[in-house]
């Protein structure tokens, strides 16, 4: 199957791209530039937001899979830019070219109208993409740990190793279920190819649920550090986004602690049934995910 992959050089595309190469497929990679592509991937250059390039990558393919997203506004790139627009573009681009099989990321917690501009913005993506009229199926991940994720080797460590002591935000009870970067890619490697997942959405989650303060001791006892956990209460962390926005790069941004607050989790059993997970624990994997960051 030739299948485009769009964010094809980003931290889920790379192992997205590979998976689907190991599996036969031919695979194109769009993104602004080449760099970090897999090696077997041809390149595509395209501009998620204005759509420029797109109808030219996504001709003469079989299915789409769709992962741009970003986490963070910045002032080139906003949340409605790349979600939205972005999304449009692509369901634009694939109507006018002729693909129907299109794999959606979306994230986990994902709704209309979520306090959180992000939140808000992947579920209105979600909707343009179930009301699009292809055979869609739309992945709604929790945070994703591996190799040079942006979870475990960033946030979870950075708050370990860097302040003099471990901040915990408010009481640290806020639920998480992470999903590893094996099972993602095997939910999209599977789902590429079964019907039966048309005109669904899965949430993949992680088969362990951990508290946000068991996070940070599990990062902390692997680092082999003694460091205090010390609760921040909820209005100085809100005082602190605040503050933390006059900044170029916040350690945290307001969207972000909004859904820290909500957590991340959910049932792991449809996606795992139906998608073949193996549901993989973060523990087997903290060690080499922290040492990968260690020498990066």
């Amino acid at each position: 199957m030739k299948v485009l992959v769009t964010g094809a050089s980003g931290f889920v595309g790379r192992h997205v791209c590979r998976r689907l190469l190991a599996d036969g497929h031919e695979v194109t990679g769009m993104s602004r530039r080449p760099d970090g592509l897999p090696e077997g991937v041809s390149f595509r250059a395209a501009d998620i937001s204005t759509g420029e390039g797109l109808a030219d990558a996504v001709d003469g393919q079989d299915a789409v899979i769709h992962l741009v997203g970003i986490i963070r506004e910045t002032r080139s790139s906003s949340f409605d830019a790349v979600h939205i627009s972005g999304t449009e573009n692509v369901l634009a681009a694939m109507l006018a070219t002729g693909p129907r099989r299109l794999l959606h990321m979306s994230a986990l917690g994902a709704r209309r109208g979520a306090a959180s501009g992000y939140q808000d913005s992947k579920g209105r993506a979600e909707q343009l993409v179930r009301e699009s009229g292809l055979d869609w199926t739309i992945m709604r991940p929790s945070l994703i740990f591996g190799p040079g994720d942006g979870f475990c080797a960033g946030t979870l460590r950075d708050l370990v190793r860097l302040p003099p002591v471990i901040p915990v935000v408010g009481d640290g009870s806020y639920p998480f279920r992470p999903v590893a970067i094996e099972d993602v890619v095997t939910a999209f490697s599977t789902a590429l190819q079964l019907p039966a997942t048309h005109g669904r959405s899965f949430d993949l989650v992680g088969p362990a649920e951990y508290t946000l303060r068991e996070l940070l001791l599990l990062v902390r006892q692997q680092l082999g550090v003694r460091k205090p956990l010390v609760n921040i209460p909820l209005p100085l962390m809100h005082l602190g986004t605040r503050l933390f926005s006059l900044l170029p790069n916040p350690p945290v941004t307001r969207d972000e602690l909004l859904m820290l607050l909500q957590g991340s989790t959910s049932d792991p059993e449809p996606a795992r049934s139906t998608l073949g997970l193996q549901g993989i624990r973060l523990e087997s994997q903290l060690a080499h995910i922290l040492a990968y960051a260690a020498s990066a």
